[in-house]
C-alpha cells in the first residue's frame, strides 16, 4: 500500500506576501477564529499589513468577521476548521514545553491534534542543527503515518480504530487492505505497550519521528507530541534516552493541563 510522502521545501524565489496569506488560511482552518493582533504577532508583521492581507481573504470569501470583529473561516476556504475552539489555548499552554524539549534535544518538536484519520500540526519548534527536519506547522497528513498520530489512535482501542477506518473507506473510497490493517493493528499494540509510536520515513524521506499522546485534565487524549529527527541521528538519539526525554516532557505538559478540559 503506497502513501504520499510529505516534504515542505522553501522555494527558490519565495513571495512573502503570498506565504503570509497562506499561513493565515492555515491559522483560520486550524483554530477557527483569529484576531488581527494575533495574526500580526504570529507572522511577525505589522497590524496594518495583517489587516490588508485579511481584508483580501474576506474579499475572496476565504475569511469573514463575526460580531466581535474576529476573523473566522469563510465559505470559500474549502477545508473546515478543526472545530475545536480550545486548540488555541492548548497551543498557548504547550508551546513553552515544545521550546524546552527542542532546546534540550536540539531537534524539531511538534504539537498536533487528530481529526478523524488525519492529524493537523498546530505548532513546530525547530532545532538549530544544519541538518534538521523542517517546520510542519499547518500541515495535514494521515494519522496512521505520523508517530504521534499512531500514538493517539492506539489509545482509542483496536475496535474503535477499525470502525474509524471502515468509515473513512465508505466516505472517501480510500482502500485499506485487510493485510495492511492487520499490520497496523500490530503497530498500535506495540505502541500501547511501549507508550510511544515511531515513524520511520513514512511521511517524509529524511525524517524519522517518535511520538506520544497527550491527555487533558479529564484524562482524554487531546493531542500528540512528536520529535522529528533525520535518520542519520535517530538511532543514536533513541539509544541516548529519547523516549525518556519525551515522556518527561509529556508529564510536564499534562501537569500544566490539569485544569484544562477540551471542549469547555
Amino acid at each position: 500500500m503506497q502513501f504520499k510522502r510529505y516534504r515542505r521545501k522553501w522555494p527558490s524565489y519565495p513571495i512573502a506576501s503570498v506565504d503570509n496569506a497562506l499561513a493565515l488560511l492555515e491559522l483560520l482552518r486550524d483554530f477557527g477564529t483569529l484576531r488581527l493582533s494575533d495574526a500580526a504577532l504570529e507572522l511577525g508583521i505589522s497590524r496594518s499589513t495583517a489587516h490588508r492581507l485579511l481584508a483580501m481573504l474576506v474579499y475572496r470569501g476565504f475569511a469573514d468577521q463575526d460580531a466581535a470583529h474576529r476573523y473566522i473561516p469563510g465559505p470559500a476556504l474549502g477545508v473546515a476548521p478543526a472545530g475545536m475552539s480550545w486548540t488555541a489555548e492548548l497551543r498557548r499552554r504547550v508551546h513553552p514545553h515544545l521550546q524546552a524539549l527542542s532546546d534540550e534535544l536540539d531537534e524539531t518538536v511538534n504539537l498536533m491534534v487528530r481529526a478523524g484519520t488525519q492529524v493537523r500540526f498546530l505548532a513546530t519548534v525547530q532545532g538549530s542543527r544544519a541538518v534538521r527536519v523542517g517546520d510542519r506547522q499547518g500541515e495535514v497528513m494521515p494519522a496512521h503515518s505520523a508517530s504521534a498520530g499512531k500514538a493517539m489512535l492506539a489509545q482509542l482501542g483496536l475496535p474503535a480504530v477499525k470502525d474509524l477506518y471502515l468509515l473513512e473507506s465508505r466516505i472517501n473510497g480510500t482502500d485499506f487492505p485487510q493485510s495492511w490493517f492487520a499490520g497496523f493493528e500490530q503497530e498500535l499494540i506495540t505502541a500501547n505497550r511501549r507508550g510511544f509510536a515511531v515513524n520511520l520515513e513514512e511521511t517524509e524521506v529524511g525524517a524519522n519521528a517518535l511520538g506520544v499522546a497527550i491527555r487533558d485534565g479529564a484524562g482524554e487524549v487531546v493531542a500528540g507530541l512528536s520529535v522529528s529527527i533525520p535518520p542519520v541521528r535517530f538511532r543514536q538519539m533513541f539509544e541516548a534516552g529519547l523516549p525518556s526525554a519525551v515522556f518527561a516532557a509529556r508529564e510536564r505538559i499534562e501537569a500544566g493541563l490539569e485544569d484544562f478540559i477540551a471542549g469547555q
